[in-house]
């Protein structure tokens, strides 16, 4: 039993494994439907508890097909309906009850101690469906998406991040360490990551650097990622912020300064950081990118039940 919730965490050999097995496993599928089940499933008769605090539609509907298309299936919670939500019961009670009725789960939180604390209680896996400072399912499978586009390991490639920093940056730039590849980070000075990514960016040997310049961050790289200037949950005053990220809105000229075959990435949903004509141009790939979510997700639960071929 393994649980996913930091890439950091997770050797990269295993990455790796991860990685290529849903590249097969997407192969294999070619021809199949969406509720269709993988030929021999692995998973048959496996339930996955889901639970939601946080909004949820790529996550959500990626891990059911999962789930389904390995052979199992998936129950989602409503936090607002558990007694754990209400103060009534505590998660150390709710893990071993979740233990007992499921086989993975999967968590959304609005508060990482509570990984953690479910990770100390619970018998079976637990995946980080997103957290405030992380979303490793996210950025796993948009490494998938790149070197399905690009035909070439990302350690060859160069990537650029231009946006605010959060959860997804941070999973990002720990793939980026994990897999050695060049990371460009344009943001106003003021929205650089906090000071515990720093250290540990640092800490590590790496390709990561940072740019108050825009320009400079899209400067011949080969993927340009984004996400929403105001994330979920965000207590700021949205137009100040939205007005200190004016000249990082991605649009065709800022696009100009990558390589020619540059591709565009949105986790999503999206916002006013990129321009309509960049989000609907060929460079842009983000249905393919949400798409992928389910392949690799289905290797991270083959992963979290120690079955990767």
């Amino acid at each position: 039993m393994r649980h996913f919730i930091n890439i950091k965490d997770i050797p990269s050999k295993d990455l790796r494994k991860i990685l290529s097995d849903a590249k097969k496993r997407k192969k294999l599928r070619k021809n199949l439907n969406n509720l269709e089940v993988d030929k021999n499933p692995p998973l048959r008769g496996k339930l996955l508890i889901q639970m939601f605090e946080k909004s949820s539609l790529r996550t959500r509907l990626s891990f059911y097909l999962a789930i389904k298309q390995l052979g199992g299936s998936t129950l989602t919670l409503r936090p607002d309906e558990l007694h754990l939500s209400k103060g009534a019961e505590s998660i150390e009670d709710t893990a071993k009850i979740l233990s007992n009725f499921g086989n993975a789960f999967m968590l959304r939180t609005d508060d990482d101690k509570k990984l953690e604390e479910f990770k100390k209680y619970l018998s079976i896996p637990i995946i980080n469906g997103l957290s405030p400072t992380s979303h490793p399912t996210q950025i796993l499978s948009d490494i998938f998406t790149i070197e399905e586009i690009k035909k070439k390991p990302i350690s060859k490639l160069k990537i650029s991040w231009i946006g605010d920093s959060n959860n997804v940056l941070n999973s990002l730039i720990a793939a980026s360490i994990k897999f050695s590849f060049e990371l460009k980070v344009g943001s106003p000075k003021k929205y650089l990551p906090n000071r515990k990514i720093l250290n540990y960016i640092k800490g590590n040997k790496n390709k990561i650097s940072f740019y108050v310049d825009p320009k400079k961050a899209a400067k011949d790289v080969d993927v340009i990622f984004s996400d929403k200037v105001i994330s979920m949950n965000d207590r700021v005053n949205k137009k100040k912020k939205l007005s200190h990220f004016k000249k990082f809105r991605i649009d065709e000229k800022l696009m100009s300064f990558a390589k020619k075959d540059c591709i565009f990435l949105h986790c999503l949903p999206r916002g006013k950081e990129v321009d309509e004509k960049v989000f609907l141009s060929k460079k842009s790939k983000v249905w393919q990118q949400a798409l992928n979510r389910v392949h690799v997700q289905k290797s991270i639960l083959l992963y979290c039940f120690g079955k990767l071929r």
